[in-house]
């Protein structure tokens, strides 16, 4: 699980098994994405206020970095393993 809150995603680091899902809960007044950069791996879409999502981690190996779109100071990294 991925926690939006204080405009920072908790952990921001997570490391899963490839084809691994993945709850995203927005715990912020705003509305946020989780959205791979470089590349279409995954995107949330827009993530309401209490509102919770999950997708799908990617089947390949590696590291993801991963922004909000609205608020691209909020980053982070999937590692899949």
């Amino acid at each position: 699980m991925i926690t939006i809150k204080d405009f920072t995603f908790e952990p921001a680091r997570p490391a899963v098994a490839p084809g691994t899902p993945i709850t995203v809960v927005n715990k912020d007044p705003e509305t946020h994405t989780l959205t791979a950069t470089g590349g279409k791996a995954f995107d949330t879409g827009k993530v309401a206020s209490g509102q919770t999502v999950t997708f799908t981690a990617p089947d390949k190996a590696g590291s993801y970095p991963f922004i909000c779109t609205f608020h691209p100071y909020m980053k982070g990294t999937l590692t899949v393993r």
